[in-house]
């Protein structure tokens, strides 16, 4: 499974800390194609990794944009797929090519779509907002009542046999045919692309 890790600072310490540290790693079969992080050819303002699958091209599992657009996705566990659905990494490729939406207004117009994908886990950010570090640390500080545990990610992995999810759940994934292809490390440079006390507002969506 894709993981993302990431730890976020509103208010660093020192001026030269990062207020953002995120790595991914992408796990995938080993004959799919794909193409390494770089810019999109001669489009200088996006950048990210591709998918060349055939049906899925133009894709991507991470990607920033100098606009400070920021945007990850990582797969839902399932049985079943369905082959006929539209390409998740469509998801991360559309958000940085926005250029009128901010992180919450995409996640609200993908959440009403979100059934047509199969499962997946939307990570978006805009570093270009205002300040919303305390509304930040006040979602964080209090869930929402019941949404712990959370019936769909307790789901995740159903029908598939205990050894088989212990190494689909590895950090780094090692089996033939799939695994781990690709880490990636982002590390925006100080200071952020917004003024000195803004914050970048971030959104995450689980659909199924």
């Amino acid at each position: 499974m894709c993981i993302i890790f990431f730890k976020f600072d509103p208010r660093p310490a020192s001026k030269n800390a990062y207020r953002l540290i995120l790595a991914a790693n992408r796990d995938e079969f080993y004959n799919r194609m794909s193409k390494a992080a770089d810019f999109w050819g001669t489009n200088n303002e996006i950048l990210s990794g591709l998918d060349l699958e055939y049906g899925k091209e133009g894709g991507s599992w991470l990607g920033i944009s100098k606009r400070g657009k920021l945007a990850g996705i990582t797969n839902y566990l399932e049985k079943y797929l369905n082959p006929d659905a539209p390409g998740r990494g469509f998801l991360v490729s559309n958000y940085l090519m926005d250029k009128e939406q901010d992180s919450y207004s995409y996640l609200k117009k993908v959440s009403l779509d979100s059934h047509l994908y199969n499962g997946f886990n939307l990570l978006t950010a805009d570093f270009r907002s205002l300040d919303l570090s305390s509304e930040l640390m006040m979602l964080k500080a209090q869930p929402s009542p019941g949404n712990t545990p959370d019936p769909a990610q307790e789901s995740q992995g159903d029908g598939y046999t205990t050894p088989m999810l212990q190494a689909l759940s590895a950090v780094c994934v090692r089996s033939p045919g799939y695994g781990t292809r690709s880490v990636s490390f982002l590390l925006p440079s100080t200071p952020m692309p917004v003024s000195p006390t803004a914050v970048f507002s971030l959104g995450w969506l689980v659909g199924q």
